[in-house]
């Protein structure tokens, strides 16, 4: 069987075509996108920096009854330098046109995994323990009152008993929940996803 076009023509013309189809795709999406008149931020946010142009954080409180002594002081500071990262909002000490407050209303440690000892003289123990805290926070929007909101935010870490102690890991999983749960408070008020 004897073939119209040189050995190898078939692959250089499907890879042409992907090609091709691949520009085509971009150009499509580049024009759908022009297209669109989606008001959007690259920092994730529907701020309207004509009317919002401040953000106050009143000192959170512990209520949880546990946890590092200055747990509350460092999320308080967490959370302002959050959004002053990820907004143009300036940072007021009272009032802002959006405002927080708030306490961490829980701090727990509970076993999720139970490892047998192996012995039936010794009793079982847990193979992963849970740090959970969770934060109450009152968000106050003086442009939008509909956005005010009082909301609890709450995750977790685990963490292995069996080759740390909760004192080795303490202040690495509260940094680590912490985290989550400010970003989860960032969409719940400004980015409303």
């Amino acid at each position: 069987m004897t073939s119209e076009y040189p050995k190898g023509h078939f692959i250089e013309k499907s890879s042409n075509m992907i090609l091709s189809r691949s520009s085509l795709m971009l150009i499509v999406l580049s024009l759908g996108l022009s297209a669109c008149s989606i008001k959007y931020s690259f920092t994730g946010t529907n701020i309207n920096y004509e009317l919002v142009k401040s953000f106050s954080v009143e000192n959170f409180f512990n209520d949880s009854g546990g946890g590092p002594a200055n747990m509350e002081q460092r999320f308080t500071e967490a959370l302002k330098e959050y959004y002053q990262r990820n907004t143009q909002l300036e940072l007021v000490r009272n009032n802002g046109d959006l405002q927080f407050s708030g306490s961490v209303v829980r701090y727990s440690l509970s076993p999720q995994a139970v490892v047998s000892s192996g012995d039936p003289n010794l009793p079982d123990r847990a193979g992963l323990m849970r740090l959970t805290i969770a934060v109450e926070v009152e968000y106050i929007n003086l442009s939008n009152e509909e956005e005010n909101k009082k909301q609890t935010f709450t995750f977790f870490q685990d963490y292995d008993p069996r080759s740390v102690t909760l004192l080795d890991v303490e202040n690495q999983l509260v940094e680590d929940i912490f985290e989550t749960i400010i970003q989860d408070i960032f969409t719940a008020t400004v980015a409303n996803w």
